[in-house]
């Protein structure tokens, strides 16, 4: 089997839990994802099977588009929706304008340091893994580019 497959990852599944359960129903061991999506996270995972495996360097540094749903008035020790509520506030009223406003000191080339309810790995092992043992770590500022 050769080839790229688009799975729809549901949420409660880490990335390579998808990668097994692919090996196991199509019985071949080459089965790799091009970027691993937190377990809490929904959306296109784009795994490369078998010999297509070697495009999984040109596919993964490719950009992406991240969509989501916020709510405001409450702030969590997780900054989603999974962590304890740590404080509630009545929203203020907002436009489109105020919205974009916000949004401008997070856009383009900034350094972003990782919550801990993250996929990305500090000292071999990923953050929401240690979160969910109660650990919290240091986490170094990335580079990334937001658009």
């Amino acid at each position: 089997m050769n080839g790229i497959l688009l799975v729809d990852k549901p949420t409660g599944l880490t990335s390579h839990d998808v990668v097994d359960k692919i090996r196991r129903a199509a019985g071949i061991r080459r089965v790799g994802h091009t970027g691993t999506l937190d377990p809490g996270a929904t959306g296109l995972l784009i795994l490369c099977l078998g010999p297509a495996t070697r495009l999984s360097e040109h596919l993964t540094n490719l950009d992406k588009t991240y969509e989501g749903t916020m709510r405001l008035g409450i702030v969590t020790d997780s900054y989603d929706l999974e962590g304890k509520t740590l404080e509630e506030r009545p929203a203020p009223a907002l436009d489109v304008a105020a919205l974009q406003r916000a949004c401008e000191p997070f856009t383009g080339d900034i350094m972003q340091v990782p919550p801990m309810l993250s996929a990305v790995k500090v000292g071999g092992r990923r953050l929401y893994k240690m979160a969910r043992k109660g650990e919290d770590v240091e986490r170094p500022a990335r580079p990334v580019t937001v658009r």
